[in-house]
């Protein structure tokens, strides 16, 4: 058999476990120890673990991840969010759909110093969740606003799957953070947009708010300082060469433990949540990835990426053609996979047919990172799609009177939102890449 028909096989027996419910992470690992094992036999697998968990995770790059994740818990338990939305809601909360719109730019500036989509989405469902609901905004809108808003925690960096992109494809952590920059403040305001679209036509669905004083605007502001300084030493440090990835997110980290200390959310045992939740999602992460980096061991030797990286190229199709494809697996696989997962299952796959194909006469590392924008922006989508939208599920969960049927139907609007933008970067990569340039 060729390696694609090896490859198909054990695809199909990962597709079945996952179909079984099992884990993505055990889903890959046995259908990558089983092929490993059918294509090499058993010493070489027996070889294979006997240091791939150490070589994996002790990576120095791969300590960002837990430091990122635990800066979300600090964040989340420092009151943080709440100062981010009054910010908001004081500037334009008066606005028609303005209340809403806070509530993005707040999802936004918390995804600023989270990078996590479903901390962002459960954290801002807590602090402005309420508030639209008892100023009389429609249950279809408020929940689709904060659905759609908590995606931006992955688009605005630092962005966890961003580093584990990075880490697959050895780009830079750095560099990517800085290309994602401003694709994430167009999907900030493409959904603003959307909302003052919607809260044109219909308007008792986003009435407006109470207006504020500047006086009391400004205090809004000042007091969302932690915020603005943390980003600014995390993503001016890295780009500035002052730290490296791993010391801004540990500078990060500290300076986000003290504001949520100095606040008061890490009393009792508010640290300890806010370390088991951190080492919690650390678990699942490198669950993935140890899974992952079986199964690409798996595929590597079968030589199934680069067979169907040449058979692509030898299909002499339209560049536009296959990015627009691969998009499109990707709007699929959002339907029933999150988005840590598809990136560790077909960067592998992909990455080589991006990189043998012309883009618009890009050099390798700016297609590298103008794809790893693109492909980001694609999966963040299936947070938000049915059958698993999981953002649309957390904010359900924390609105009994929000039935999920109708969160779904108001994400419709946000949807043509992220296509558009998609469609954007897709013919306009200079976008993603501008940044680099400064």
């Amino acid at each position: 058999m060729s390696g694609i028909e090896y490859g198909l096989i054990i695809g199909g027996l990962m597709i079945l476990l996952l179909a079984l419910r099992v884990h993505i992470g055990g889903a890959m690992l046995i259908a990558g120890t089983i092929g490993y094992y059918w294509f090499s036999g058993a010493d070489p697998v027996l070889s294979y673990f006997k240091h791939a968990a150490y070589a994996r995770f002790s990576v120095y790059d791969l300590s960002v991840v837990p430091l990122f994740l635990l800066m979300g818990q600090f964040a989340t338990h420092g009151g943080l969010s709440k100062a981010l939305f009054k910010a908001g809601n004081a500037m334009i909360g008066h606005w028609r759909g303005g209340m809403a719109m806070a509530g993005v730019s707040a999802c936004a500036g918390f995804g600023a110093i989270c990078g996590s989509s479903l901390a962002t989405a459960a954290t801002m469902a807590q602090v402005a969740l309420p508030e639209l609901r008892s100023h009389g905004y429609s249950p279809r809108l408020a929940g689709a606003a904060l659905a759609a808003g908590g995606t931006l925690g992955i688009l605005i960096p630092p962005s966890v799957p961003l580093v584990i992109y990075a880490i697959l494809t050895e780009q830079s952590i750095g560099k990517l953070f800085m290309a994602a920059f401003i694709p994430g403040i167009i999907a900030a305001l493409g959904y603003m947009a959307v909302i003052s679209i919607i809260a044109r036509l219909s308007p008792g669905d986003a009435p407006a708010g109470d207006r504020f004083s500047w006086g009391q605007r400004l205090q809004a502001i000042i007091d969302t300082w932690p915020v603005i300084l943390i980003f600014a030493v995390v993503i001016i440090g890295i780009y500035g060469g002052w730290f490296t990835p791993t010391e801004a997110a540990s500078v990060g980290t500290v300076a986000t433990a003290f504001v949520a200390w100095k606040s008061g959310g890490l009393k009792g045992r508010g640290f300890l949540e806010c370390v088991y939740g951190a080492a919690k999602a650390t678990g699942m992460i490198f669950l993935i990835l140890l899974g992952a980096d079986v199964l690409n061991v798996f595929l590597a030797l079968t030589q199934m990426p680069a067979e169907l990286a040449r058979w692509v190229v030898g299909l002499n199709l339209p560049p536009l053609m296959i990015i627009f494809t691969i998009i499109a697996i990707y709007l699929f696989l959002g339907c029933i996979m999150d988005s840590l997962s598809m990136l560790m299952l077909t960067i592998p796959i992909f990455f080589p047919i991006i990189v043998g194909t012309d883009f618009w006469g890009m050099e390798l590392e700016p297609k590298a990172i103008w794809f790893g924008i693109v492909a980001l922006m694609t999966v963040e989508i299936g947070l938000i799609t049915p059958p698993v939208g999981m953002n649309v599920y957390i904010i359900s969960s924390m609105a009994k009177d929000i039935p999920m049927k109708e969160v779904f139907k108001g994400i419709v609007p946000f949807l043509c939102s992220d296509l558009a933008r998609i469609v954007l970067l897709v013919f306009f990569p200079s976008i993603t890449l501008i940044a680099l340039n400064f």
